[in-house]
């Protein structure tokens, strides 16, 4: 893609209303755009790392045999009645009545709608184990939005629900979906603490928060920095480790996903039950499992970011390489720059080129600023010695070299 082709609008100043630094940097790199509070729109770079996000948490889903659908957002409020959750958290679902008189939210979560849904189809113990997931807006009438999309009013989130007959098969699946959320935090190059948490108006009597440490982060865990114990933070908590007997630290994190066995809660409040094996209805057992999708960008851009920008790590990054013309003026540096997009495009390789008639100074600091992996550039070296420079976002120094060089270079860090 060319930089001129596409809409990057990067800012030089802070903005004022920006809290956290994955905000600040968010706002400045052109990623998203407010346009009312909790309520924000996905510029093209901000859009890209979505999918990517996205794109990691389907392949380790579609690996833990979980199937991807897609649930409505509009929701009839009778599910949530049925359930008792309608007055439980009253106050940040947003309700209104459609001209036919119904009664209707925006889904702040789905546990209601899927139960409805797999109770039309499940009828036997043969037809489970089952695990479906999908990635969806959801929407909470915050009373204060905050830190971006931290904490926001519309937000997409990945949930999947498990199904089973037993509680040793909620117990297999929720292992399953615990090693799957490690593997997607791990490629999103996240380092997360798992903490046992309470189960709050989800119900069920296990849950696991997964969180990452971060300054502006909303809550705080305690955890050891000799064996590396977690535990939630209560006003009464021991500050001493019941492991090693080191003193616990105070951390600020993150929540970035939650895992919950349910139980039966959902399934015995809407009636979705099942034939065991001895021909006697029982209700199905299930569990969920939530990430916060757009909250993960904020979270990598806290762990992954310096003086000058966004270091994204390389399965993040929205494109993977930006090719940066110096002199777009200059045709033979020009056309060196169209000719090392040209190859990279041709092999599969995302690029971004940054072909604006703009200073030197301009095109490094927003490369730094974007944060995108890898930087190649073109600029007058390559007209005195046909060497071209090779710079990865997280490291300081630069490799020299001709072209070929540079590109195998590349290509192996790439492919590494």
């Amino acid at each position: 893609m060319f930089w001129s082709k596409t809409f990057i609008p990067t800012l030089k100043d802070t903005p004022q209303e920006a809290e956290s630094i994955s905000h600040q940097l968010m706002l400045k790199a052109g990623l998203v755009r407010m346009l009312m509070a909790g309520v924000y729109s996905y510029l093209p770079l901000g859009l890209r790392v979505l999918n990517n996000i996205e794109k990691i948490i389907r392949a380790e889903m579609e690996a833990a045999g979980a199937a991807e659908l897609l649930l409505p957002a509009l929701q009839p409020k009778e599910l949530w009645v049925k359930s008792g959750r309608d007055t439980v958290i009253a106050d940040v679902m947003i309700k209104f009545t459609d001209r036919r008189g119904r009664h209707v939210c925006l889904g702040p979560t789905h546990e209601e709608v899927i139960t409805d849904l797999v109770k039309s189809y499940v009828s036997s113990y043969r037809q489970l184990p089952m695990v479906l997931y999908q990635i969806q807006t959801k929407f909470r009438d915050e009373i204060r939005p905050r830190f971006g999309l931290v904490r926001s009013c519309e937000f997409i989130m990945k949930d999947a629900y498990s199904f089973d007959k037993d509680q040793q098969g909620l117990e297999n699946n929720y292992q399953a979906m615990h090693q799957a959320y490690k593997k997607i935090f791990n490629r999103c190059g996240l380092d997360f603490l798992t903490v046992a948490a309470d189960s709050g108006v989800m119900g069920g009597s296990v849950s696991h928060e997964f969180m990452v440490a971060a300054s502006d982060g909303e809550d705080m865990v305690l955890l050891c920095p000799k064996c590396g114990q977690v535990k939630a933070f209560k006003d009464d908590a021991k500050m001493i480790c019941l492991e090693c007997g080191t003193a616990l630290q105070k951390t600020n994190t993150l929540e970035v996903g939650h895992i919950f066995q349910l139980g039966t809660k959902y399934s015995a409040a809407l009636g979705a039950n099942f034939v065991d094996d001895q021909g006697r209805q029982q209700p199905i057992i299930m569990g969920c499992y939530g990430i916060g999708v757009s909250r993960l960008i904020a979270a990598i851009i806290e762990q992954h970011h310096d003086k000058d920008g966004i270091i994204w790590p390389k399965e993040i990054s929205p494109y993977q390489v930006n090719i940066i013309a110096l002199d777009v003026t200059d045709e033979k540096i020009f056309q060196k720059a169209l000719e090392i997009y040209a190859q990279l495009k041709a092999e599969g390789v995302e690029v971004l080129i940054d072909d604006r008639d703009e200073r030197a100074g301009v095109k490094f600091k927003d490369a730094d600023l974007l944060g995108i992996s890898a930087q190649v550039v073109v600029g007058r070296e390559f007209l005195k010695s046909g060497a071209i420079e090779l710079k990865f976002r997280n490291e300081n120094n630069k490799i020299t070299g001709k072209p070929g060089e540079i590109l195998n270079k590349l290509k192996e860090a790439l492919h590494g």
